[in-house]
């Protein structure tokens, strides 16, 4: 405890680390403000309880935006449709020789790729709003709309609230702790924590919950998959680089042994982020499609403890981490970067022969960090099959889960890279916060 308070202090005599954090804290807060202002001409009192479950996909959703879904708040759309233009974005810099070259042009093509996600940001929005705005019609009584609420109103102030929010998002990034991005999606998840743990205690207490050793067994399997949450996002595989000696004059450079920490997850949340953004269209589609045949076919993929959900989700999130990891981890690179600075992997010859070996590698640690996202991603639907309350058994894996653990991680190493630079203790006795590689600053 006395080490907490020593860091705590440390932390708050550090006057850059300090304005980060306040000017972080301050753009949340004005986040969370935003979540709760309601759409002109909508009666807030007509609205459902955000914190209640409906049992289908629009709750994740929900989570995603802290509420501000179910709230038809001016922030009712959250930061989900960036991130589907960043998904189409980077698909497209796989097929597209555009894209591919906008890739290679270093910071003023990052620049470019930006702007454009933007404007595509702006186009699924467009596409998102109305719909949005449809089935607020469909589900809430007529009285809950003045005479004055307009649509056309509604769907600009929707995308408006979007594009502020990445605009909080950049502002983080730029001037606070963190990505900003990231900590936006998290907030909005830890926002829902203690409603969703208040009322799974309630539902635990009752006589056919199986009262409170119930409760405390709940509490300590959600302690163990955030354990192996932890393990998924920190575990590498260390390769040992040897590099040459060189004498110069009488000193000796070199000759040293090294490792290359390659990530079990080196694709980080996104591939659960990217799978989750596909999935929300069978329920955008719904608010279309009136068909029964068409409503019984989108009914499973809008039913989050369906097979046919959680099967399309796993098979989605293995797909994409071998997709993210190969776009973000470039062996050739790497040998290359060796080679050049004398560099070499003990039995295994410099040059394309090191990239073979590192692709190898990748791959075959994937395959299991790969599984084993995609067993975390659906544990959700196994704890709500034991009748786990679904705002609760959000946390038990799944999206909500990794966000926070690795957001948490990733902040908290910014955070000790400030005490380190000015030559304080870290954030832990043995070892470094090691954080995410590549998956957060994509978010």
């Amino acid at each position: 405890m006395k080490k907490f308070f020593e860091t705590i202090r440390n932390i708050w005599k550090i006057e850059e680390l300090r304005a980060r954090i306040l000017y972080t804290l301050g753009i949340l807060l004005v986040y969370r403000l935003g979540t709760h202002i309601v759409l002109p001409g909508i009666d807030p009192t007509m609205l459902p309880n955000s914190n209640q479950s409906s049992g289908n996909i629009l709750d994740i959703i929900n989570l995603f935006t802290g509420g501000a879904f179910a709230r038809a708040s001016i922030f009712g759309l959250g930061i989900m449709p960036y991130i589907s233009a960043t998904i189409v974005i980077q698909l497209l810099g796989i097929a597209v020789p555009y894209f591919q070259r906008l890739q290679r042009e270093g910071e003023s093509g990052r620049r470019k790729i930006n702007q454009i996600s933007r404007y595509l940001t702006v186009a699924i929005l467009l596409l998102q709003a109305p719909t949005y705005i449809a089935s607020l019609k469909y589900q809430l009584p007529p009285e809950a709309f003045s005479p004055h609420f307009s649509k056309i109103g509604s769907v600009i102030i929707l995308t408006a609230g979007t594009m502020f929010i990445m605009w909080l998002g950049e502002r983080i990034t730029d001037k606070g702790i963190g990505n900003g991005i990231s900590l936006i999606i998290m907030i909005g998840i830890i926002a829902r924590m203690p409603s969703a743990l208040a009322g799974e205690f309630i539902a635990r207490l009752e006589q056919s919950g199986g009262g409170l050793v119930a409760f405390l067994v709940e509490i300590l399997i959600l302690f163990v998959v955030f354990m192996l949450s932890i393990m998924l996002v920190q575990g590498t595989r260390r390769i040992p680089v040897q590099y040459a000696k060189r004498i110069v004059g009488n000193k000796q450079y070199g000759g040293v042994r090294q490792y290359i920490p390659l990530k079990v997850n080196a694709a980080g949340v996104m591939p659960i982020i990217f799978a989750q953004a596909l999935m929300f269209i069978p329920a955008t589609v719904m608010g279309f499609v009136k068909a029964d045949a068409a409503q019984g076919f989108m009914a499973n993929f809008n039913n989050p403890t369906s097979f046919a959900y959680n099967f399309t989700n796993a098979l989605l999130i293995i797909l994409f981490t071998y997709f993210y990891t190969a776009v973000t981890v470039n062996p050739t690179q790497m040998a290359e970067d060796m080679k050049k600075n004398g560099g070499f992997i003990p039995g295994v010859k410099p040059g394309r022969k090191t990239a073979e070996f590192l692709d190898s590698v990748m791959s075959k640690i994937t395959l299991p960090g790969s599984f084993f996202l995609a067993f975390v991603a659906i544990m959700p639907a196994f704890a709500m099959m034991a009748n786990v309350n679904m705002s609760f058994a959000q946390f038990f894996g799944g999206t909500s889960l990794l966000i926070m653990v690795g957001v948490i991680l990733d902040t908290l190493q910014q955070i000790e890279s400030h005490l380190l630079m000015r030559h304080y203790d870290g954030l832990m006795k043995s070892g470094k916060i090691k954080g995410r590689a590549g998956g957060a600053s994509a978010i």
